[in-house]
């Protein structure tokens, strides 16, 4: 008998009793081939863009032509009737949006309440400049005095701007030849500086300096130092003179350290000049070199004459009113400041009442200023 492993295995006979072998994978190889086959010739020959997806079509009912407003702007002029209390009548929208005490210049406020032709664009925002024409920010946004020969008080109101509702409370309490003086660290100091010159009262901006016990004492961020370069204080006093606008000038936080040093004051007073805008000195130190820095640097000037609610008392406040009053009958004029706090503001709109029976104006306080 031949030995099985030397048979050959072409034609060699299956045993009996064994099953024949069927190539499974080749036939499912050979079916998915045809099946892609078939689905190459349909996409080939058959043109339907919808892909054999099942589709409907709908009636669409045009609406062309039954917008009545459109369809009279397309053909012909609308007239447009606009809110009556928008601007009041006979006016122009341009005289309604100018802030008042402004003059005449080319352009309208932005948003930070300055006019173009006194605004210098700088890293940190607009700030103040004079005009082209000569015109300075202390002049255009100055609110007019009503003419008067008898004796004269400004009354100048500080450390407004930061609590916004009552800012807006000291707005409409106070009447308007009233000063406002706004700290720049307020989130909504576009919105209350615009509402203080809608409703006449004349602006300025506080500058935080530095005190003697500067840093225990702090009037805040950006403060000007003594003894830092005058480069340093001047980006500074940019930042602080940036966070609004249409203020005629500066009156000052704190600062008696940095007032009474030439060397550290004299820059900032000349940056002043340069810009046309004002200095109020709150009169808290008799060492401050302000009259003499303002006027060898042509800035308006004035000094203050009392704070007038050292005690914030209503009796004490109309005490200091009364004082405030004496002076200016001897002087023929007087400044006087105070905090926003509400009894102060009370307390001056009930005295400003009987003011001008007594033969004394109130005024804002540029017209004061030398």
């Amino acid at each position: 008998m031949a030995d099985d492993l030397s048979t050959p295995l072409t034609g060699r006979k299956r045993k009996p009793g064994t099953r024949p072998h069927i190539p499974v994978a080749r036939i499912l190889f050979a079916i998915l081939a045809l099946i892609g086959i078939g689905f190459g010739l349909r996409i080939l020959l058959t043109d339907d863009p919808n892909g054999g997806r099942p589709s409907q079509e709908v009636a669409i009912t045009s609406t062309r032509g039954q917008n009545n407003v459109a369809n009279d702007v397309s053909t012909g002029p609308v007239t447009i009737t606009a809110d009556p209390q928008q601007y009041p009548a006979g006016s122009e929208p341009s005289d309604a949006a100018e802030p008042h005490g402004t003059t005449a210049v080319a352009g309208l406020p932005d948003a930070y309440g300055a006019l173009p032709d006194l605004s210098e664009e700088t890293s940190d925002g607009p700030i103040p400049r004079i005009a082209a024409t000569g015109l300075t920010p202390f002049a255009a946004y100055a609110s007019p005095a009503a003419a008067s020969e008898g004796p004269r008080i400004a009354v100048i109101v500080t450390g407004l701007g930061i609590n916004e509702q009552g800012s807006l409370d000291a707005i409409d309490t106070l009447p308007a030849p009233v000063t406002l003086a706004f700290a720049p660290y307020g989130k909504t100091l576009a919105n209350t500086v615009s509402a203080a010159r809608i409703a006449g009262h004349e602006v300025m901006l506080e500058i935080p300096l530095e005190p003697f016990d500067y840093p225990q004492n702090d009037p805040g961020p950006q403060t000007l130092l003594t003894g830092e370069t005058p480069r340093a204080n001047l980006d500074k006093l940019f930042w602080l003179m940036s966070r609004f606008g249409g203020y005629t000038g500066v009156i000052n936080n704190m600062g008696a350290r940095f007032t009474s040093s030439a060397a550290d004051f004299s820059p900032i007073m000349e940056e002043l000049g340069a810009r046309g805008l004002g200095y109020i000195d709150d009169g808290s130190s008799n060492r401050s070199l302000a009259p003499q820095l303002a006027s060898g640097n042509k800035v308006p000037f004035s000094n203050a004459d009392l704070v007038i609610d050292a005690n914030p008392s209503r009796q004490a406040i109309l005490a200091a009113l009364a004082s405030l009053e004496t002076k200016a009958l001897e002087n023929g004029q007087a400044i006087g400041i105070v905090s926003a706090l509400p009894i102060s503001m009370a307390a001056i709109n009930e005295w400003s009442r009987d003011l001008e029976g007594k033969g004394v104006s109130l005024v804002p306080a540029s017209a004061l200023m030398k």
